[in-house]
C-alpha cells in the first residue's frame, strides 16, 4: 500500500490554512512549504503537525516543485493553501491508495467558491491533476497556474475537493489582473503575437462556454459575474500582449514633442492620468 504525502505551499494564508490542513489528516505526512509568512501561518501548520520548510518564493512552478521534492512518500497530493479536501474524497482516495494504482496521476473536481456562495454541484466542474506518482512527473514552469504534468495514465475521481480563493470580486480582479500581466512573459517566449480576431472574438466566446456551457447559470449572480470576469481575464491578456507590442514599437513617451502636458485633476496628486 502506497503511502501519500500531502504537499502545500503557503505564503500568508491564516485564514483558509485552518480548513485546508484539517482536511489532509488522512495522509501519511503534511509537508508545507512557506515563503516566509508574517501572519498565523506557521502557528497553525504546526499545531497540525506538518513538516515545515521555508525559503524565499521560487515562482509558481518552482516552488511547488521544491515542496514536492521535499516529501518523503512518492505519492502525492498537491494543494494550494486556499484549498480543502472534502471527507468523501479522502475517502475515495484511501479505496484506489490501498494498491499500487495502475496510473500515474488522478485528476480530481474541484468545487468553487463564487463570492458569497459556493457554486452548484451541477456545475461543469473542472478536473485537476493534484495526485500524482512524483517518480512520474513533475510541476510545469508556467509563471501563473503551474500544474503538475505526469507520464502515463491521468484517471478521475468522483469526489470534490474545495477552493475558497476567491471571497469577493475585488480579490478576483485583483487576481486575475497580476496572472495576465505574469503571463505576459510567456506569450512572448513561446512568440505569441496580438491577434484583432481573437481579442474581438474570444472573449465573448469564452463567456459562453462558462455561463451556459460550464453551467454558470445555475450560479445565480455569482455565476454570471463570474463568467463575466472570466472573460475580462481573456480579453486582458490578448490587450496587455497588444500594449507591449505598442511599447516595444514606439517606447514609452506616445506623445509627440509639442503636445500639452496631461491633464491634472484638482486636489489630487500630480501623477500622470
Amino acid at each position: 500500500m502506497p503511502k501519500l504525502s500531502a504537499v502545500v505551499t503557503t505564503l500568508n494564508n491564516a485564514k483558509t490554512l485552518e480548513a485546508c490542513l484539517g482536511s489532509l489528516g488522512f495522509a501519511d505526512e503534511i509537508v508545507l512549504l512557506d515563503s516566509f509568512s508574517s501572519d498565523q501561518t506557521l502557528e497553525i501548520a504546526r499545531s497540525h503537525g506538518c513538516r515545515v520548510h521555508q525559503h524565499e518564493f521560487l515562482g509558481y512552478g518552482a516552488q511547488k516543485q521544491s515542496a514536492v521534492e521535499k516529501a518523503t512518500h512518492d505519492w502525492i497530493l498537491l494543494l494550494d493553501a486556499d484549498e480543502a479536501v472534502s471527507a468523501e474524497l479522502a475517502d475515495e482516495i484511501g479505496r484506489h491508495l490501498q494498491h499500487e494504482p495502475d496510473c500515474a496521476g488522478f485528476a480530481l473536481p474541484r468545487l468553487e467558491q463564487l463570492f458569497w456562495r459556493m457554486c452548484s454541484p451541477h456545475t461543469a466542474l473542472n478536473h485537476h491533476l493534484r495526485l500524482f506518482d512524483r517518480r512520474r512527473g513533475g510541476l510545469s514552469n508556467m509563471p501563473v497556474h503551474a500544474a503538475p504534468k505526469v507520464d502515463g495514465r491521468v484517471r478521475k475521481l468522483n469526489a470534490v475537493f474545495y477552493h475558497y480563493g476567491e471571497p469577493d470580486i475585488h480579490s478576483k480582479v485583483a487576481k486575475i489582473n497580476a496572472y495576465s500581466s505574469g503571463l505576459l512573459g510567456d506569450k512572448l517566449a513561446r512568440g505569441k503575437r496580438f491577434s484583432a480576431l481573437s481579442v474581438l472574438f474570444y472573449p465573448p466566446f469564452f463567456f459562453f462556454k462558462l455561463y451556459v456551457l460550464k453551467r454558470n447559470f445555475l450560479n445565480g449572480w455569482g455565476g454570471f459575474f463570474t463568467s463575466v470576469i472570466g472573460a475580462f481575464y481573456v480579453f486582458l491578456k490578448y490587450a496587455k500582449l497588444h500594449e507591449h507590442q505598442q511599447f516595444e514599437k514606439y517606447g514609452d513617451a506616445l506623445m509627440p514633442d509639442n503636445a500639452p502636458p496631461h491633464p491634472r485633476l484638482d486636489g489630487l496628486p500630480d501623477t500622470p492620468i
